[in-house]
């Protein structure tokens, strides 16, 4: 099974092409040229496509599917590392908190940055919501570690717990923020607790293809490593593998992965949860072919929950945190379901 790793790879990415490209037709807007007499204007001066259809093709449609396609795929690819790492199904990023650790500190830089601002360096100004949100992840990634791990092992139990009081404390925090915060402000807060691919533009999507870049760097090439650690942390030492190395490396990078993904589009949950319970039915747990695979599938289901979100209701729009819950909660039951007896 692991030497068609390449075929459904490329059986993946086909089918993210193809859903790109139907994406790129479907919204409120249509457009009044061909795909290929659009794409041709962009390297022939005088053309007679108009500026309205290189202006929605480019900076509005083909910006936010490619937003969709790298967020998709670091929520999804964070959600397998963690699940690897804490050898649970349940250990998603915003199970336990991550996600709301992210929403907090970016909704304290949208509230109070205005007073935090004068302290830091300017170079940081512009961003500032992303640093922020990156310290929220990364301060709860680590406590959750640390409340739930104990001598190598990692009690479920303990680990949801974490994660339910850590988002309790979100939004406590959270809801005396909207109540403090002015009318610009509060619009912006609701942007984050629904999740929306709206702010997509191609100043994010380089941050967001740099930061993606540095963590599959060090991330993707993990399978072989937590399938070692699924037979347990002291035997994959004795096969030679940096266990405490790797789950540091998890620790970071997926903080640094899901906290930029929260600062450029809000909450969006239950991608990191769907990709890896669907890829686990037909591959069992080996994540030599979970890991890299989630890259290309989360990148499917976000950019197909946004296409319909912006569609199904056009020319409104749905939040896309509340279709991708509407999808995650019926398989997180299903997950509790099957684990009632171990947990």
């Amino acid at each position: 099974m692991q030497n068609k790793l390449p075929l459904y790879f490329v059986v993946s990415f086909v089918l993210l092409i193809v859903l790109a490209i139907v994406s790129l037709y479907m919204g409120v807007y249509e457009f009044n040229s061909s795909f290929s007499e659009i794409i041709s204007s962009f390297f022939v001066e005088n053309s007679a496509v108009s500026q309205t259809d290189q202006y929605v093709f480019l900076n509005i449609r083909f910006s936010r599917i490619i937003m969709a396609i790298l967020i998709g795929s670091a929520l999804a690819v964070s959600g397998t590392c963690l699940q690897g790492m804490f050898k649970n199904p349940l250990a998603t990023p915003d199970l336990i908190g991550i996600t709301a650790g992210a929403s907090l500190f970016a909704a304290v830089a949208i509230v109070l940055g205005v007073y935090i601002k004068p302290y830091i360096p300017e170079a940081m100004h512009f961003s500032f919501l992303s640093i922020a949100a990156f310290i929220g992840s990364f301060i709860t990634m680590s406590l959750v570690y640390k409340i739930s791990t104990s001598n190598g092992k990692t009690n479920v139990i303990m680990m949801l717990l974490s994660g339910v009081a850590i988002t309790a404390l979100g939004f406590a925090v959270m809801g005396l923020l909207i109540y403090i915060s002015k009318e610009e402000q509060l619009r912006d807060l609701t942007f984050w607790n629904l999740g929306s691919l709206g702010g997509a533009s191609w100043t994010k999507n380089g941050i967001l293809l740099l930061v993606i870049l540095i963590a599959y760097y060090f991330l993707i090439g993990k399978g072989k490593t937590l399938n070692a650690m699924m037979l347990g942390e002291r035997d994959a030492m004795h096969l030679g593998i940096p266990v405490e190395k790797t789950k540091k490396q998890i620790v970071l990078f997926t903080a640094l992965l899901v906290g930029t993904s929260v600062a450029f589009s809000g909450t969006i949950g239950f991608v990191g949860l769907i990709i890896p319970y669907i890829l686990r039915l037909i591959f069992k747990s080996n994540y030599y072919i979970i890991l890299p695979l989630s890259a290309v599938l989360g990148s499917i289901l976000l950019l197909g929950a946004d296409t319909i979100s912006r569609t199904i209701v056009a020319p409104s729009e749905i939040p896309i945190g509340i279709l991708t819950a509407f999808m995650g909660a019926p398989i997180f039951i299903a997950i509790l379901l099957k684990q009632k007896k171990s947990l």
